[in-house]
């Protein structure tokens, strides 16, 4: 990571709508009776690629789980599990609560070792109903709706939230298209969430370190509680945080956008030692903003 001129971490975004808010409808979109057939032809294309990789060896899976915590605490967080919303809409959210502690029961005390590759999907599996989960918050195409398992990205975003504080590499992740709730409570940036669906959007992460990582996650009373810890202590630590944050006007629709940066730390003296651009976010609101958000016209 090389330090960065003031003028590239302040250089101003050019306003480019990404096609998929401009494109026409994907064929699922037109034609919803295809969509079982295009997930089940994305879940063959992934547990094929996950075969292939472990056969050949290219891919070796964290799988191992320890319940001693390891000495060193990297990062930890933890994220409010009730969001307020409509009372008829509640319900859903307790359910996420259920469905949040069957995940983190396959993710807690997960080692990731040097070289190892940590797949959300992969450790967490298929949110069924068969394996005690209910229906829960969940995205489709900018709106929430009911569906088996849902609320798990929260979990997903918490260890990405942690990830990003180490020297850990994110190989893939999704994100959600669109800006569904205000700011309210919010205390990581936006833009640094996760998108999942079993098994094709996933969160991969890979240790291409010399340390051993651990996650500890847990299921609290008002929050989901994680840890990112490791065997010693990594070289540098780390700050993430938005910067060109906007609402934009466009077309008759308000768009939000930001850049993610991370700057690394000296983790003795705490001097900044380089920083880099980590995701440039952009998406369409659907909630009404307050009368006093300033929005920009492109």
């Amino acid at each position: 990571m090389g330090p960065s001129s003031p003028e590239a971490a302040t250089q101003a975004q050019p306003f480019r709508v990404p096609a998929h808010l401009t494109g026409p409808p994907r064929l699922t979109q037109r034609h919803p009776r295809l969509l079982p057939l295009a997930i089940a032809v994305h879940r063959a294309r992934r547990r094929t690629s996950w075969i292939k990789a472990s056969l050949t060896g290219t891919t070796c899976w964290a799988t191992t789980r320890a319940a001693e915590p390891l000495p060193h605490r990297v990062k930890q967080h933890g994220s409010l599990l009730l969001r307020e919303l409509d009372p008829d809409r509640m319900v859903l959210q307790h359910n996420k609560v259920t469905n949040l502690r069957l995940a983190s029961s396959h993710v807690d005390g997960l080692l990731i070792r040097p070289g190892e590759t940590l797949s959300f999907n992969r450790v967490v599996g298929n949110c069924t109903r068969r394996q005690g989960y209910l229906d829960g918050m969940r995205l489709s195409n900018g709106s929430p709706e009911s569906g088996v398992g849902g609320g798990i990205c929260q979990l997903a975003n918490l260890i990405h939230w942690m990830v990003l504080h180490s020297p850990l590499t994110v190989v893939e992740r999704s994100e959600h298209s669109f800006d569904l709730f205000p700011d309210t409570g919010r205390v990581v940036p936006w833009g640094v969430g996760c998108s999942i669906v079993y098994n094709y959007v996933d969160l991969v992460v890979r240790n291409d370190t010399d340390l051993t990582f651990q996650l500890g996650v847990e299921v609290g009373k008002r929050f989901l509680h994680g840890q990112l810890r490791s065997d010693e202590r990594p070289p540098r630590s780390f700050e993430v945080e938005a910067r060109e944050e906007e609402f934009v006007r466009h077309d008759d629709r308000v768009f939000r956008r930001n850049q993610i940066w991370r700057r690394a730390l000296d983790p003795d003296t705490g001097s900044p030692v380089g920083e880099e651009l980590l995701k440039a976010n952009f998406a369409l609101v659907v909630y009404d903003l307050s009368p006093d958000t300033p929005v920009v016209d492109a």
